[in-house]
């Protein structure tokens, strides 16, 4: 199978079920045409994964969507869930050894470290909005400006 473009319109269902790799990288970048050719040949080594490019020049907003600061920068998923991302081009044995750890994942137990995750992380977003609360609601009664915090 050969490598498919990715788009802020495709995401989400191209992610949703099976191993897939991501690829972000620009047409001026130099490590990301080396990586071009180990991504392709490994993506025909592995018919049953898809492998996905964003083109982040064209795909700013998916891009920014992953907070991209470096090109190459491999992302992948497993049955929806975010298990390995990082910037830099990965050489075909290392790649090869990212695909048999992705391969291997209990996912069961990947499952429930995420849901742990999202769940502190919404658990810290919920304490953070009442804190703003509290200090804008001290703010009215000092007749401060609320706008100020």
């Amino acid at each position: 199978m050969s490598t498919q473009a990715l788009t802020l319109e495709t995401h989400d269902d191209t992610v949703k079920d099976g191993i897939v790799l991501i690829d972000f990288w620009a047409d001026w970048c130099g490590p990301c045409k080396q990586f071009a050719p180990v991504f392709e040949q490994a993506s025909e080594a592995h018919e049953d994964i898809t492998f996905t490019k964003v083109d982040t020049e064209d795909q700013q907003q998916l891009a920014a969507r992953y907070g991209i600061t470096s090109i190459p920068t491999l992302v992948a998923y497993r049955d929806g869930i975010p298990v390995f991302g990082q910037p830099g081009a990965l050489p075909a044995p290392a790649l090869e050894q990212l695909i048999e750890q992705v391969r291997s994942l209990d996912m069961d137990q990947v499952k429930r470290q995420y849901a742990q995750a999202l769940e502190q992380e919404q658990a810290k977003q919920q304490a953070q909005a009442a804190q703003a609360q509290a200090a804008q609601r001290q703010g009215v009664r000092a007749g401060t400006d609320p706008a100020a915090f």
